[in-house]
C-alpha cells in the first residue's frame, strides 16, 4: 500500500473569490469542461442512476427576486448568523484547541467555515489554516485533499465544518470517510461535524438548533466564491488529481461572496459574549444526537410512498434549494405563520407548488422533489 505520507499531490492552484488569506480551495479546476445540465435533464439523468458529482445543475445569476431574497434575509439574520457562527467557534476552540485546522465541505460549508474561522482572528487572536474539500454522497471524501491537510499540517486537529444538516446524510458519509481512513492506512480522524444550524439533531457542534434560512443557501455560486458544486467523474479525475470544481471567474462583477462575509463579520464584537455562554451551556449539557430528522422524513417516506429518500430534503435552506434548481413535488411546512418560511411560501406559489401543512415536524419545512422516471407523478 501506497504510504499517503509520501503520497504525490500537486500544489493546489488558487480557486475562487475569496482572498487567499481567508480559503484553500483543495479542489481540480475543471472550468474549460462542459458539465452543466437542463434541470429536467439532470432530473431525469440523477433518478435514472447518474450520480450527482458526475454532472453539475446549470448555474444562473441570480434573478433581482431571489437577490432581493438574500438582502431582506441577510437583514433579518445576519446578528442570528453572528451568534451561531460565535456558538460554533466557541465550542471550537475549547474542544480542539489553537492546533486546529478547519476543514469546510464545499461548498455551503465554505463561507460557514470562512466565518469560523474570522470570528477566532477577531475575537481570540487565533489564526487558523483553512481548506476547503470535496464530500460526495455515495462516493465519499477526498483523501488526496485529507492527505495534503495532514502533510502539511502532521500534528494538528482537524475539525470538518459545514452549513446546516438536514438528514444527516453528509454526517454518515463523514463517519464512513473516517472509519475507512483508520482501516486503511492507520488516520484516525474526529468525525464531528461543526454546522451553524442542527435541525436534524445529528451532531453536538452547533450554533443553533433552530431551522432557519442561512442567507448563503439562496445564491448558490455567487456566494460561495464562484465555485460550483464538486464533480467526481473517473474521466476527468485522475488518482492523484483533487475532486473537482469550476470557478465561475466570468461573474467577478456579481459576485457576493465577500459581501456576505462582510455583512456578518460586524455583529461579532455584539455576540461573543453570548456565544461564549451558549458554548459553555453545551458544554456543561452535551446535547443528545438523536437522528430525530432522519426519523421524521423516513416516516413521510413512507406515509408519501416515495420510493428513494433522497427525493425528500428537509429544512429551510435544502427547501429552498429544491425550490431555486428542483423540480418539486410539494412542501411540507411545520406550521403557515412560521416566520422561518416566509420566502418558502412565496417561492413555492411562484412555482405553483401545493403547499402541505405536517404538524410535528423537526424542521421549519421539508421540500419533496417530484419523482420524473418514467410514468410516476
Amino acid at each position: 500500500m501506497e504510504d499517503w505520507r509520501v503520497k504525490p499531490i500537486e500544489e493546489p492552484m488558487h480557486l475562487g473569490s475569496y482572498p487567499a488569506s481567508d480559503v484553500t480551495f483543495l479542489l481540480k479546476d475543471l472550468s474549460e469542461v462542459k458539465l452543466e445540465k437542463s434541470m429536467d435533464a439532470r432530473e431525469l439523468a440523477i433518478q435514472s442512476g447518474t450520480h450527482y458529482s458526475e454532472m453539475l445543475p446549470q448555474e444562473h445569476l441570480p434573478t433581482s427576486d431571489y437577490l432581493k431574497l438574500y438582502r431582506e434575509t441577510l437583514q433579518m439574520s445576519a446578528k442570528k448568523v453572528a451568534l451561531a457562527v460565535g456558538t460554533t467557534a466557541e465550542l471550537i476552540r475549547n474542544k480542539k484547541g489553537p492546533n486546529t485546522v478547519l476543514v469546510s465541505l464545499a461548498r455551503a460549508g465554505t463561507p460557514v467555515g470562512i466565518l469560523i474561522r474570522r470570528y477566532l482572528q477577531e475575537m481570540h487572536q487565533l489564526d487558523l489554516p483553512h481548506y476547503s474539500i470535496s464530500i460526495i454522497r455515495g462516493k465519499g471524501i477526498d483523501e488526496n485533499a485529507l492527505f495534503y491537510i495532514l502533510q502539511k499540517h502532521p500534528d494538528a486537529n482537524l475539525q470538518f465544518v459545514d452549513g446546516w444538516t438536514g438528514k444527516g446524510a453528509i454526517r454518515k458519509v463523514l463517519i464512513e470517510a473516517c472509519g475507512k481512513l483508520e482501516r486503511e492506512y492507520g488516520i484516525k480522524l474526529d468525525d464531528d461535524l461543526a454546522v451553524l444550524a442542527d435541525p436534524g439533531h445529528c451532531t453536538d457542534m452547533f450554533g443553533t438548533r433552530e431551522d432557519f434560512l442561512i442567507p448563503s443557501a439562496c445564491l448558490n455560486a455567487v456566494v460561495s466564491g464562484l465555485m460550483s458544486r464538486t464533480v467526481l467523474r473517473e474521466d476527468l479525475i485522475g488518482p492523484h488529481d483533487f475532486h473537482g470544481s469550476k470557478y465561475y471567474k466570468e461573474w467577478l462583477d456579481q459576485d457576493l461572496s465577500n459581501h456576505f462575509i462582510a455583512e456578518i463579520v460586524p455583529f461579532f464584537g455584539e455576540v461573543v459574549e453570548e456565544a461564549n455562554q451558549s458554548a459553555r451551556e453545551l458544554l456543561l449539557h452535551p446535547p443528545t444526537i438523536s437522528w430525530k430528522g432522519l426519523q421524521d422524513i423516513q416516516a413521510i417516506q413512507s406515509e408519501y410512498q416515495i420510493a428513494d429518500i433522497n427525493l425528500i430534503k428537509p429544512g429551510v435552506g435544502e427547501t429552498t434549494r429544491v425550490l431555486l434548481r428542483r423540480v418539486p413535488w410539494r412542501i411540507l411546512v411545520d406550521r403557515l405563520d412560521n416566520p422561518n418560511i416566509r420566502h418558502i411560501l412565496l417561492l413555492a406559489e411562484a412555482r405553483e407548488v401545493p403547499i402541505e401543512v405536517y404538524p410535528g415536524l423537526t424542521y421549519s419545512c421539508c421540500g419533496i422533489i417530484k419523482s420524473v422516471k418514467g410514468d410516476a407523478e
